[in-house]
């Protein structure tokens, strides 16, 4: 938890005092940080409660809401671009979905101690946990209320599982992944998730349109490894999974939420701020049981994000995967040689050759083919995947390891600069490559 310890505050210190059951929504500057510290009374960040008389630190242009159910007095120190006090929330239904989590992820945990499943027996479904999916458009809330839930089932002593879909943003690595990770501590008011050896897949873009047949794959693989560790322990498993979705529910947008549902066996639907999207959800799932879609109200405190926001965001989220939020990481530059990497990509080449199809027909693109990528230039500042496979025909069945970013390429010499977050040999010289591009 970054903070500036008990530092006496400055000159712009303001006050605000919040009553019961209201939030303080704050949008820092982006000429921060910000400080703020709880002066009186109680109050939470994503369901974790905050210290008292602690100054906490938030970087620029983060964004967070502070909700007390009893009452409290806090202090901002620093500019920030919002910061108001609001009496109208959704905690209420939010916390009540919770309650409604933990009692079956009680019944779930007992089951599994009653039932005592034999080892490699395919486990009782009595002893699964909520596959809880949180589902709406762009800019409605989905992250805050993913990251609540989670928060307040870490505080309860549950194991989580966060399953990030969203590959325009990847609240847990980089933007162009999906990934997992267990939560077993209460999210950080400021530093977010603490990350916990995430199951990483790079499908290397920010939109699923560029390979919307490669983002179904890497969905169902992680969904398979997922219930892999779901199988061997009870813990993770009664205490299921928190998903987080893309804003994108439109047409091919909703066709891959409807897959992702499916892979993921997500067994409580919860759509904020889009009536269509509830009914469409709601009609389509009745009949399946055991799945239930609720509707919920989107917090007033959710602002819109243009474009040039998000690209800003994804630059922010990749340099604090090489560098830290507070610069406290080290990358280390690698050189290598052309012959010592393979560089791939996935999604390219006829799917078969001209011979082999109709007369007239003209060979499509092979969404799944893994190609290789001639290194050149135009790798330069390209962020690649680095993949656990040695082989690149297993590439889409390997998570990665990381990310690596390209800084040079020296044709000449056939060499090629790379920074990684930490020194040492790579797990694999098999680098993925997408559309990621990031400038220091």
């Amino acid at each position: 938890m970054a903070s500036d310890g008990n530092l006496a505050p400055g000159d712009a210190v303001r006050r605000f005092e919040l009553r019961k059951e209201s939030e303080l929504r704050v949008e820092v500057g982006v000429d921060g940080p910000l400080r703020m510290q709880l002066v009186a009374g109680t109050a939470e960040i994503f369901g974790t409660e905050l210290p008292p008389q602690y100054w906490l630190t938030f970087s620029p242009s983060q964004k967070f809401a502070v909700f007390t159910w009893g009452g409290a007095l806090l202090e901002l120190d620093g500019v920030s671009e919002v910061a108001y006090v609001a009496d109208e929330t959704p905690m209420v239904s939010y916390v009540n979905v919770h309650a409604v989590l933990e009692n079956r992820r009680r019944r779930a945990r007992e089951a599994a101690i009653s039932l005592h499943n034999a080892p490699g027996e395919i486990p009782n479904p009595l002893t699964q946990g909520p596959r809880v999916m949180v589902v709406g458009p762009t800019d409605s809330g989905k992250s805050s209320l993913t990251k609540m839930l989670l928060g307040w089932a870490a505080r309860q002593q549950w194991k989580p599982m966060y399953v990030d879909l969203d590959i325009g943003q990847g609240s847990i690595t980089l933007s162009g992944a999906i990934a997992a990770t267990p939560v077993e501590t209460p999210v950080d008011p400021v530093e977010g998730i603490i990350l916990d050896v995430p199951l990483v897949y790079f499908y290397g873009h920010t939109t699923p349109s560029v390979n919307t047949e490669l983002y179904k794959i890497l969905v169902k693989e992680l969904a398979h490894q997922l219930d892999l560790q779901f199988a061997s322990n009870i813990a993770t498993r009664s205490s299921g999974m928190v998903i987080n979705t893309m804003g994108w529910v439109d047409g091919v947008g909703y066709e891959l939420l409807l897959h992702s549902i499916e892979a993921l066996n997500a067994n409580v639907i919860l759509v904020l701020g889009q009536e269509k999207v509830y009914s469409m959800l709601h009609d389509y799932l009745r009949l399946k049981p055991g799945v239930d879609v609720v509707k919920l109200q989107k917090s007033g405190g959710v602002v819109a994000r243009n474009q040039k926001y998000r690209q800003q965001s994804r630059f922010t989220r990749t340099k604090n995967y090489f560098y830290g939020r507070w610069n406290e990481l080290s990358p280390h530059a690698s050189v290598v040689n052309f012959q010592d990497i393979q560089v791939v990509r996935i999604g390219g080449g006829p799917q078969a050759p001209r011979s082999a199809l109709p007369i007239g027909a003209e060979p499509t693109a092979d969404p799944t083919r893994v190609v290789p990528v001639s290194i050149n230039r135009d790798l330069v500042h390209a962020v690649l995947g680095v993949s656990y496979s040695k082989d690149p025909d297993q590439v889409l069945a390997c998570n990665v390891a990381g990310f690596v970013y390209v800084t040079e390429v020296d044709l000449n010499r056939k060499k090629l600069t790379y920074v990684a977050p930490c020194p040492g040999p790579l797990p694999s010289n098999i680098l993925i490559a997408g559309s990621l591009l990031w400038v220091e």
